[in-house]
């Protein structure tokens, strides 16, 4: 069996993009060993049978090797956190001596072998690509903002796909990125901050043995359709330009997603092909009986959780040391109580 580990991160709520991502990378992919991040909790009326599912290991993120994980967790929302654990689970795996390690985003879908990217591994130490692979024209003004200002502001390189091999480098990436993570992945682009994304700007100054990905059947999207002719073959086989789709990014699923697709897709009509089977694939794994709450978005008593009280919380060295688990109300009302009086 391939020592590959690919992992995912989400919560209840994506789960059925992340069923998806697990079954397409399993049919194309099926030496691979799969692992579910998933940042919620155990539901006390609904056990899920997770057996049943077609992930071969779950971990929960309460489980991470996170000093103070609940304080850690309560500083971030739910995008912020789902992104954050990223990092120390990287380094969890590497240090169950995984070889080599690929993480996707949880609306990803994989369409063909990711042994490309895996024997990259063999010679570099860490695998990113790039949200764009072309300039835009400059005659284009609306694709240079949408696609060249966006990824300047929110990052080069798209961290809904990252692969690291076990060597020293690999690890020395996986720590700072860690580290890094744990102390600064918020959506802050004010402070030149944007979850995991922005820092890794930095990675190839780090790294020497960091590979940019120039593939343009990788990590297909809204941001870069606009240079990424897609066809279908008569065999089936569906092309990026002259390279073969390996993973699609089926980012912002909804009317926003669908906006951003027929801008840049215009008539690429397998681009919609894609996307009506991704849909299908969503609702057919959906499960209604799952949590509709986010279980770190709310206090003990059942309050939701503000993003003032949580930026507060994440600033002030004092509250994190008087109220050491912020979820709780039982010391007279905990942090929430504290919040309600003071803020």
């Amino acid at each position: 069996m391939s020592d590959v580990h690919v992992y995912t991160s989400c919560n209840y709520y994506y789960l059925d993009r992340a069923k998806v991502l697990a079954t397409s990378l399993k049919r194309h992919n099926p030496d691979y060993t799969f692992w579910l991040l998933l940042t919620d909790y155990p539901d006390e009326v609904y056990s899920h049978d997770w057996s049943a599912e077609p992930f071969d290991k779950v971990f929960w993120s309460t489980d991470l090797p996170v000093q103070n994980v609940n304080q850690w967790m309560f500083k971030h929302d739910v995008v912020e956190l789902c992104t954050a654990v990223k990092g120390p689970f990287l380094e969890y795996l590497l240090a169950q001596g995984c070889e080599k390690v690929i993480y996707l985003d949880p609306d990803i879908a994989v369409f063909d072998s990711l042994g490309s990217i895996e024997r990259l591994l063999d010679t570099y130490s860490i695998v990113l690509t790039p949200h764009q692979l072309e300039p835009e024209s400059k005659h284009e003004v609306f694709a240079i903002q949408d696609n060249e200002l966006c990824s300047s502001l929110h990052g080069v390189f798209n961290l809904g796909f990252v692969a690291v091999k076990n060597n020293k480098q690999g690890n020395q990436f996986a720590t700072w990125w860690s580290d890094r993570l744990q102390a600064f992945c918020f959506d802050e682009k004010d402070k030149g901050i944007f979850v995991d994304q922005k820092l890794c700007d930095l990675a190839p100054c780090y790294f020497s043995e960091l590979y940019i990905l120039r593939d343009y059947g990788c990590n297909v999207a809204s941001w870069n359709l606009g240079h990424r002719k897609i066809k279908i073959t008569d065999e089936g086989t569906i092309l990026v330009k002259n390279d073969t789709l390996k993973f699609y990014h089926f980012t912002k699923l909804g009317p926003i997603g669908d906006i951003m697709t027929e801008r840049y897709a215009k008539d690429n009509v397998e681009v919609y092909e894609l996307w009506a089977w991704y849909k299908r694939k969503v609702i057919e794994f959906k499960d209604e009986r799952l949590p509709k709450t986010w279980y770190y978005g709310y206090y003990a008593n059942g309050e939701k959780v503000t993003n003032e009280a949580r930026i507060l919380y994440r600033h002030r060295k004092d509250l994190q040391n008087y109220f050491t688990d912020p979820y709780s109300t039982e010391k007279d009302g905990g942090y929430y109580q504290w919040f309600l009086v003071n803020a």
